[in-house]
């Protein structure tokens, strides 16, 4: 057995259960509104999304492709600095593609506002976004978020592929640090 004593200092706000349940009704909702014939090609910005990701296509019946983007706006900080960068660019053209961005979180909003507005521009067939968890007391720009898993309090939250220095993203719970 792991020694995993650094787990002290978190508080579960959502467990592995009730994430993996939101998830699977959320996958169920997104291929609900393509038909059996029409592709979904999900784009996950890393490196929060990768485990919602994983879990959100499992649940799906249906053909899907995938593709990653990687942007920046945190540092290792617990805050957004305003300044979103791109560190990774998609590898696929999105041009005729029903497109969802999937994403982790949603705080300000400046993130997911500068991603729409690049994939929009490469005139994908249609462009909707997945988010686990949103903080709309957080947002600084009016961005539209289809799909929410949780809508949750302003604190900093881990696990599931959320980090604070690149620590705790392998959680199967999201929580917040206690200190």
């Amino acid at each position: 057995m792991p020694d995993r004593r650094w787990e002290n200092d978190l508080t579960v706000l959502l467990t592995a259960d009730q994430i993996r349940a939101r998830v699977t009704e959320m996958a169920r909702e997104i291929a609900g509104l393509y038909g059996p014939e029409e592709d979904l090609h999900l784009v996950a910005i890393l490196k929060g999304a990768f485990l919602f990701l994983g879990d959100l296509v499992r649940a799906m019946d249906r053909h899907v492709t995938l593709d990653f983007m990687a942007v920046s706006s945190y540092g290792k900080g617990t805050r957004s600095s305003g300044e979103v960068r791109m560190v990774k660019d998609l590898d696929a053209g999105l041009e005729g593609r029903n497109v969802i961005i999937v994403e982790d979180i949603v705080d300000t909003g400046l993130t997911l506002s500068y991603l729409q507005e690049i994939l929009r521009a490469r005139s994908p067939k249609s462009l909707r976004t997945a988010c686990l968890l949103s903080k709309p007391s957080r947002r600084q720009v009016d961005v539209k978020v289809e799909h929410i898993g949780f809508t949750i309090e302003d604190r900093f939250v881990v696990g599931y592929g959320l980090d604070y220095g690149e620590r705790y993203r392998n959680l199967p719970y999201i929580a917040v640090i206690t200190d």
